[in-house]
């Protein structure tokens, strides 16, 4: 609960003073020796800490997820493999946890509420890209926005994109993950007046130097205006979506 929130409950009565004041006084991280969980980041960011869960122990996702589940925050891990997935949901048993395998996102979504301007859409250019497109698109409606998917639209067929632009040319945001020569983003943001980013993914050939020459690719673009995350960076292209649709009220 933020201190806005706070002193209006207070104000309204719906809470009394020495309770007001115990929310107040709240610790801002909680440390669990191997991890100091940052409980303070919703206020600063506007969305809670997210896991990166790859290299740590299903131990460690499961106790910084309880974490985040006491404080009444949305819980989201990447990376998670199924195995260690299963574990940690076994492990918090108590944590409304969902686990989508394509994407590897362990993640809780009964408190997501709607604090987006316009519709966020992820376009992947093949099916081998659909990961990195799934784990933006989760992570991008975690914070609260109507995310739509356009799959297997790449430059091999262009007539399958432009047989979308009323789709594409709607959202409000678009994210276009791409791998090989990383074309994608270029011809989109050609056709459309809004943000586009890019993510380059590790599909490829030998060439393709595991999503390298998509990234430079992406960099060198000749469309302006398109903003490039790190290779396989689904995550980032989703924070980075919301925090641009998010509506001003909501920071």
């Amino acid at each position: 609960m933020d201190l806005k929130s706070i002193l209006e409950k207070l104000e309204s009565g719906q809470l009394d003073v020495d309770t007001a004041l115990g929310l107040l006084n709240k610790p801002s991280e909680d440390n669990l020796g191997f991890a100091r969980v940052d409980l303070d980041r919703v206020r600063r960011r506007g969305t809670p800490e997210v896991v990166f869960g790859l290299g740590k122990s299903a131990d460690q996702i499961g106790q910084i997820i309880c974490s985040l589940w006491r404080e009444g925050q949305t819980c989201l891990a990447t990376r998670v493999e199924s195995d260690i997935a299963e574990t940690v949901i076994n492990q918090c048993a108590q944590v409304p946890l969902i686990y989508d395998e394509l994407a590897r996102c362990l993640y809780t979504e009964a408190d997501v509420v709607d604090r987006g301007v316009g519709r966020i859409l992820v376009i992947s250019a093949g099916t081998s890209d659909l990961p990195v497109a799934a784990e933006a698109m989760i992570t991008a409606r975690l914070d609260g926005n109507h995310v739509d998917g356009l799959t297997d639209v790449g430059v091999a067929g262009l007539h399958r994109l432009l047989n979308h632009l009323d789709q594409i040319r709607s959202a409000n945001v678009i994210i276009v993950c791409a791998g090989m020569e990383g074309a994608l983003p270029s011809v989109v943001a050609g056709l459309v007046s809004r943000p586009v980013i890019a993510v380059p993914t590790s599909i490829g050939y030998g060439a393709n130097f595991k999503g390298l020459t998509a990234l430079l690719g992406m960099l060198n673009s000749c469309a302006a205006g398109v903003t490039v995350v790190n290779i396989d960076n689904g995550f980032g292209a989703g924070y980075a979506a919301s925090s641009i649709n998010r509506r001003a009220s909501d920071d």
